[in-house]
């Protein structure tokens, strides 16, 4: 294939119809077949609406995303593509340099700059809401997409998905994510914004159907049981980074590679450098079959992980709750530990959007028929369980039994009632969490040519809170901007 075959294919009319034949012209040389979904999505987005693509993960959102910024370049225009990690933001901007070319896709991140006036700009959410707050209308950004947008309900992260829907009127949107639930109130808000027709593309359509497992059995025989049955890559899931770190290394004393297996991957990693202080680790767990995937990792240990995991070569993958958003890792099961998790106040159950999202992962197009997700049962109940069995019949050492109680802090138990209601339920409907801080407030304030106190205002009257909260962020909006005054006498 040529290279940067979607630039060479941009019609010189400016025309969106040239641009759709061009574009379905591009698919079918690839092979592709469009779901009825990714159908219905870009003719939508090519006669000029927003939408919200609600589909499964690995039905093909990103195909429909590289179609708008197909028709943004086709039309004079600048698209963003923006999402929550950064290891995605890295992966789109090497997929659309492929397409595009170098000279048309730009790259920022916390970590990294490259080519930041390009016309496609790939970057985190905050990154964008930054533009949103300090230009506004006036940012030179015509078309947006935001993947994984159920952020929008992150307690911390959520701001910066509202306020580019609050500011941004000049743009058009595309919102996509597998675990959006009810989005009524976005198309009305979209549309509010600017002034397009707004239409929601729903599928539960997987691709690959995905099989749901309740396991009483201890977490080593699970995970080797599914070796036997060739069902790695396993992700097994945890939800800090130290717990990943700990469980990878219970895993060091079980052999899930052959040594035909070990000596393919030390012939992968000969001459890679584990330089840093934590690679001897990562170093060891490779070596072992093992990979660990998480945001406090260097990223070229990610980047390693994701290769040696493309290439088979990895048996189990330790991540974090953030594997589920994306990141290129192949995986043929989700192994969930615990269906508990602390969100920054309080240890709860899962919600069904978390649950649903991390076992999305399960099951890769082309490689498998299925992807399978598996739950432990607390740890507590399944040696509670063995000890039992051990005891059947013998009613002398049933009554000796002292049975293992659950951890007293930051735990809550679950059964398999609860496992069949994540499975089944429907994702939570998102919820805003606009807030107003020091560094919001003077991006604003320092908007070119604008009042930026009446600007301020305006983003609070028609931000997604109730009225009463309005009247809160008001107030403290107002707070802060005299602590900055005082701090100039």
């Amino acid at each position: 294939m040529n290279a940067w075959p979607l630039y060479q294919r941009l019609p010189k009319s400016g025309s969106s119809s040239e641009a759709l034949d061009q574009f379905l012209d591009y698919v079918r040389e690839k092979n592709l077949d469009l779901y009825p979904a990714q159908e219905e999505a870009l003719l939508e987005l090519f006669s000029g609406k927003n939408v919200i693509l609600k589909t499964p993960t690995g039905s093909g959102k990103s195909l429909v995303a590289t179609g708008l910024h197909f028709l943004s370049l086709t039309q004079g225009h600048r698209s963003v593509y923006t999402c929550p990690i950064k290891a995605l933001v890295n992966e789109k901007f090497l997929t659309l340099c492929r397409d595009f070319g170098p000279d048309q896709v730009g790259m920022i991140t916390g970590d990294a700059t490259v080519n930041p006036e390009a016309r496609i700009l790939c970057c985190t959410a905050e990154i964008l809401a930054n533009d949103a707050l300090r230009f506004g209308k006036n940012a030179e950004i015509q078309d947006i997409v935001m993947d994984e947008f159920h952020y929008y309900s992150d307690r911390d992260r959520g701001v910066a998905w509202q306020v580019p829907l609050l500011t941004m009127s000049q743009s058009r949107f595309l919102l996509m994510s597998a675990t959006l639930g009810d989005s009524t109130f976005f198309e009305k808000a979209l549309s509010t914004l600017n002034g397009f027709e707004t239409v929601t593309v729903f599928s539960n359509d997987r691709p690959v159907p995905l099989e749901f497992q309740y396991s009483e059995m201890p977490v080593h025989e699970a995970v080797s049981r599914l070796i036997e049955q060739d069902r790695a890559p396993i992700y097994l899931v945890s939800f800090t980074q130290r717990e990943c770190a700990e469980v990878a290394q219970d895993f060091m004393s079980i052999d899930v590679c052959t040594k035909e297996e070990k000596g393919k991957i030390a012939d992968a990693i000969e001459g890679f450098k584990f330089s840093s202080p934590y690679g001897k680790e990562m170093k060891k767990f490779i070596r072992h079959g093992l990979g660990l995937h998480h945001a406090g990792l260097l990223p070229k240990y990610r980047i390693l992980i994701e290769r040696l995991a493309q290439q088979g070569l990895l048996k189990i993958i330790f991540g974090t709750d953030t594997l589920g958003v994306g990141v290129n890792v192949p995986i043929r099961t989700v192994l969930f530990t615990k269906l508990c998790k602390y969100d920054g106040e309080k240890t709860s159950i899962l919600s069904v959007r978390d649950f649903q999202q991390i076992s999305g992962r399960a099951g890769r197009k082309g490689f498998d028929n299925r992807g399978l997700v598996v739950v432990q049962a607390p740890e507590h109940i399944i040696e509670n369980l063995q000890m039992e069995q051990k005891a059947a019949g013998d009613a002398k050492k049933i009554r000796k039994l002292v049975k293992r109680k659950p951890p007293e802090k930051g735990f809550v138990i679950w059964n398999r009632e609860i496992f069949l209601r994540l499975v089944n339920g429907q994702p939570e409907p998102l919820v805003s969490r606009f807030k107003i801080t020091h560094a919001m407030l003077l991006q604003v304030l320092e908007r070119p040519n604008e009042d930026g106190c009446r600007a301020m205002r305006q983003i609070i009257r028609s931000s997604h809170e109730f009225p009463k909260a309005k009247r809160h962020l008001g107030k403290k909006a107002f707070q802060l901007f005299r602590s900055l005054v005082d701090r100039e006498k």
